[in-house]
């Protein structure tokens, strides 16, 4: 079983011909909302790919409570320990543009009061084989005890340092498992500008100091991967995006099902990055997230 102790949303979307420079206004092509949050993303991922998920978290009391949980109601996602607080839900506004990049602000909300209280039940509540999956839009003081307490009893980890925050390399070290992005990646490594040769290299530096399997997700390039010190390279599929917003937390959600299911690591990259390659082509989150049938049919 995989559990998801992290962040909830509503995504408020707009559409443009193309981002905005600094201090630049657009207009519109479209606008639309959708339940979103990388911890929930995530979890319906893990869902959609087939494995059993507990979403832990919490929502406001407000009207975009029900929305937010909707699609993971309606996926059969555990979520008898998301807690409904007085804060309102969090939310987060995007703008895509027409060529499917994205930009992306987000208001936490109720995913502020999740705390060391919550990761210390949560933990307990799980088994030994269990995998536990966080990101970085809850509080770290929530995730640094739930790694903390997995890690005492030897629950694997995967952490995905997004979005990117000054305790992200810290916390991404203590996980057994770590996913960035390249620019997040650099932050782990302390090392900016870096070509494949330098980010293959501090892969291994990385893994001789901490063990942990390390993935960085590179957009249209694919996958690197290290794990036990051996190297993998892994593609998605040769795509014209419509919208990327969704496209890491779908690698991620597949990935820990994958791995929960008894696929190998390289097998649970590549079914990742066929699921991460097919949520862009559609607008949204969590909508653009494919099922395992749709997964299953490119591999």
């Amino acid at each position: 079983m995989i559990t998801v102790f992290g962040s909830i949303n509503m995504d408020l979307i707009a559409s443009t011909v193309r981002l905005p420079k600094p201090g630049e206004t657009v207009t519109g092509t479209g606008f639309s909302t959708a339940a979103g949050g990388k911890g929930a993303n995530q979890a319906l991922a893990a869902r959609r790919a087939g494995a059993e998920v507990r979403m832990v978290g919490a929502v406001g009391s407000d009207n975009f409570a029900a929305p937010a949980l909707a699609l993971l109601s309606e996926a059969g996602t555990d979520l008898s320990n998301v807690a409904h607080v007085a804060d309102p839900t969090g939310t987060a506004l995007i703008l895509v543009g027409g060529d499917g990049e994205n930009m992306i602000a987000v208001v936490a909300g109720a995913n502020g009061t999740v705390d060391e209280v919550a990761a210390v039940s949560t933990v307990a509540a799980m088994k030994d084989r269990d995998i536990l999956m966080l990101q970085m839009e809850i509080p770290s003081s929530a995730i640094h005890r739930a790694l903390l307490d997995a890690n005492a009893r030897g629950i694997t980890t995967i952490v995905n340092t997004a979005p990117l925050t000054h305790e992200a390399a810290l916390l991404g070290r203590m996980a057994a498992i770590v996913i960035a992005n390249e620019t997040e990646f650099e932050m782990l490594a302390s090392q900016q500008g870096m070509d494949d040769a330098a980010r293959e290299a501090a892969m291994q530096r990385i893994f001789r100091e901490t063990g942990q399997s390390l993935i960085v997700t590179l957009g249209a390039e694919g996958v690197i991967a290290l794990r036990e010190g051996k190297i993998y390279r892994v593609r998605g599929l040769d795509i014209q995006p419509v919208d990327t917003v969704g496209a890491g937390d779908t690698f991620c959600g597949y990935f820990a099902a994958s791995l929960d299911q008894g696929l190998n690591f390289e097998q649970a990259l590549r079914r990742a990055a066929v699921a991460g390659s097919l949520a862009c082509l559609k607008p949204g989150a969590q909508p653009s997230i494919p099922l395992a049938s749709e997964v299953e049919a490119k591999l």
